[in-house]
Parts: C-alpha cells; structure tokens; sequence
C-alpha cells in the first residue's frame, strides 16, 4: 500500500486511505472480497471525487506485467489492460497497420478511465471513446470475474459505469486500418461565422476544435484534423476557414502558457496517432494547477446554448484560461452524455480559483437548464441527481444493474449518491 496523494492537475486531493496495486487477479479478487469500501483509481486525470472512495484505491496498472495488447485481425478489436495509456496502446496499433476511431485531446489518459467516463474527442461523426468498446472485463463485488460483450444484457450500462460495478482489468476495443491525418490551425474566427455556419464549420473535416474566451473577438484558434484519403482533393482551406486565417507559426498550447507541447501543425500528414490529439504524449498536457468543467448539449441547440453562455462572458473570464468548443455522436450507452442525440460539448479550463469557479457553476447551469444540460462526470459540476436523474432515460436501469453487480455497495462512494442517487 502508499499514499494516494492528488490528481495529475493537483486541484484534488484522495482522500482514500492508501493505494493498492495487486500484481495478479487472484490478488485482485481477494482485496475486492475482503475491503468494505474500494475503487479502481485511473490516471488521476478527473478533477473531481469520481474515482475516490472512503476505503482503499485500486490501481491495476501492474496487474498484467509486460503484457502486450492483443489483436484479432478477424474481429477487428484489440485487447488491452484497463490501465493502458491511449498513447502507448497507439504506439502499439500504428506500426502494425491499425488505429482507433477517434482519440482524446490528451493521450496521457488511461482506457480504462476514460472509458468509464465518456470522454471523447471531436468530430460530428466520432462517437466518444466509449464507443469503441466491444467488450470488457472486471471483478464486480462478488469477486466473480465478468465478461460483458457488445450485444450482451446490460452491456449499454456497463462502459460509462462510473466504476460503479466493479474493477475492469481489460477493455476491447473496435480498430480499423491505419490512416492519415493532417493538422491546420486557423485564427480568429468570427462569432458570426461560428454561429451561422456552426454544423459546417464543426462537420468542416474529421475533426474540429475552437478554442475561445467568450469575448467579443470570436474564437482564437480552429484546430482542423482532417483525414488524407489517398489521392485526396486540395485541402479546400488552405487559405481561409470561413473567415480565419491560417496560423503563420506553430502554435502552443491553447491555454495560452506558451508550452511547446502540441502536436505537429501546418498541414503536414501524418499518422492519426500523432494528429488527432492536441498534446503530445511525451509532454505534459498543460503547466497543470487547473480546474476544469465540460458540459453537453444537443448540436442542434448549438447557437442558442452558445449565445447563453456568451452572456456570462464578462463573469467567465477573470477566472478563465481557455474554452474548447467539440462535437460527439450520439450514442446509445446508458450513462454517456452523448445518449441518443449528437452533442456539442462546451469545455472550460479555469484558473485554480476554486471558490470563483465554484460560484460561477450553478449560474452556467442555469443558463444552459434548457438545452438538458449534461455535464461531464470527471469534471466539476454542482448539478445532483435530483436534476440529473431525469435527463438519462436509464437511470433506474442503471441503478438495478449496479446494485445486482455489486449488492454489498463495496463500489460505492459519495459521488455516487450525490449525482445519481445510489444508495451508500
């Protein structure tokens, strides 16, 4: 056992009372069947109390050794230890031919965690990073080692589980063959433009970002990802993105700190393991000591949600270091933000002014209660399961699967009872 100690981010602190690292499942099954409260701890990257626990904390990053990821060409899936870095199962998957879907702005992040989630990255027909799932494992708080597959009774409610129904030690993940992406960075794109082209601009390429502070001037940078399909047509933007104008020089991190940590930029191709995530894996992400929020709404009240929060910008920006503005798919995954419609989802990393943020939330939430706001479960919201309940269809679903996989409530924590209602 050790010390937790905080998130990647430093803005929280465990508060379990040690960190477990079993080195084999026998090890895993039997800390589950004798610890009363326990959770399974990712790569620290969530800025709230998702992954905490009253007891113990469960890492499985040593759970498999050196295993590799295992690929079945016939299937087209890749199986790897919950606790693999989107990075290094990358670093596997591309010089083998193969590539995943889609990928996170950081691929520093555990599959297991982000899974858990419903973080995602960008892109209006991309599907958040749940969706790759094919199936998964995990000892649930009988001790029994399960494997759910997709198609299998319950399987919806069991990838964007909130670590609720157990530890997951492997995740499958659907693959396809390798391909190419180029990276453009536009600057100053108007209000207007984003908001009267808004599905164009997003459905602009494979993948499309803007960056923003909610100010006047519009949005600072578009970052557009687009994949090369062979002998491709022109890059049609190369001189204009509906109004923005190609970054003269290679930009840094978009929350303005000057790090050089982005991945490469100015329209050269390359593989979409080193395109589609904004940083690269071996920088840090950002300088760290940051809060961050997220919050989803149909693209389909895209303009009116972001007119809304434009009228707080004045209040947003004293505490602000950037806005990033991406599209999901929708998807049909019991707990996932995107559930049944495509969504836009507006991300904000604050100054470490925890008490101002803290403040500035319900005001957000309020401004964006009539779109069915849907926040983002590792990041910090003030919304509880009296207003969030309603707004995933199966919730009590949820609840009884969660109450069936772990009926002595080992997996359960405060979280869980603030935000959905799961009893202690």
């Amino acid at each position: 056992m050790s010390a937790v100690g905080p998130n990647w981010a430093g803005s929280y602190e465990y508060g379990a009372s040690a960190l477990v690292r079993p080195e084999s499942l026998d090890e895993l099954v039997s800390l589950v069947t004798s610890t009363p409260r326990l959770r399974a701890l990712g790569s620290r990257h969530s800025f709230n109390d998702v992954a905490d626990s009253p007891g113990v904390l469960v890492s499985v990053d040593a759970l498999f050794g050196d295993e590799e990821p295992t690929v079945s060409e016939a299937d087209r899936t890749v199986t790897v230890g919950a606790a693999t870095r989107f990075a290094s199962l990358a670093a596997f998957l591309e010089p083998c031919g193969w590539a995943l879907h889609n990928l996170g702005s950081l691929p520093h992040i555990s599959i297991g965690g982000a899974v858990a989630t419903g973080t995602h990255g960008s892109g209006v027909g991309n599907g958040s990073l749940s969706t790759a799932v094919a199936a998964l494992e995990f000892v649930d708080g009988s001790g029994t080692l399960r494997r759910v597959v997709r198609g299998d009774e319950g399987f919806e409610g069991s990838v964007v589980a909130l670590g609720a129904l157990g530890i997951v030690t492997r995740v499958t993940l659907d693959i396809q063959p390798s391909y190419q992406v180029r990276q453009d960075i536009f600057v100053d794109l108007s209000w207007e433009a984003a908001l009267e082209e808004f599905d164009a601009v997003m459905g602009a390429a494979y993948s499309v970002s803007l960056f923003g502070d909610w100010g006047d001037a519009g949005f600072k940078q578009a970052w557009v990802k687009t994949r090369v399909e062979g002998s491709a047509a022109p890059f049609p933007y190369s001189d204009s993105f509906f109004g923005a104008r190609p970054a003269g020089s290679k930009v840094m991190s978009p929350a303005g700190d000057d790090l050089d940590n982005t991945t490469v930029q100015g329209g050269v191709p390359g593989p979409w393991s080193e395109r589609l995530p904004h940083f690269r894996a071996d920088v840090t992400p950002s300088a760290g000591d940051e809060i961050q929020t997220e919050y989803f709404v149909s693209r389909a009240d895209a303009r009116a949600a972001l007119l809304a929060v434009r009228a707080l910008g004045d209040r947003l920006r004293p505490h602000l270091l950037v806005t990033e503005l991406r599209t999901v798919a929708a998807d049909g995954l019991w707990l996932s933000p995107a559930f049944g419609r495509d969504s836009l989802a507006i991300h904000f990393t604050w100054q470490p002014h925890p008490a101002e943020v803290r403040s500035l939330l319900p005001a957000l939430e309020a401004a964006l209660a009539p779109f069915d706001v849907r926040p983002h479960w590792g990041k910090w919201f003030s919304l509880g399961a009296a207003e969030l309940k309603p707004k995933y269809e199966h919730a009590a679903d949820f609840a009884a699967l969660a109450e069936s996989r772990d009926p002595a409530h080992r997996f359960r924590n405060p979280y869980l009872t603030r935000t959905l209602g799961l009893p202690a």
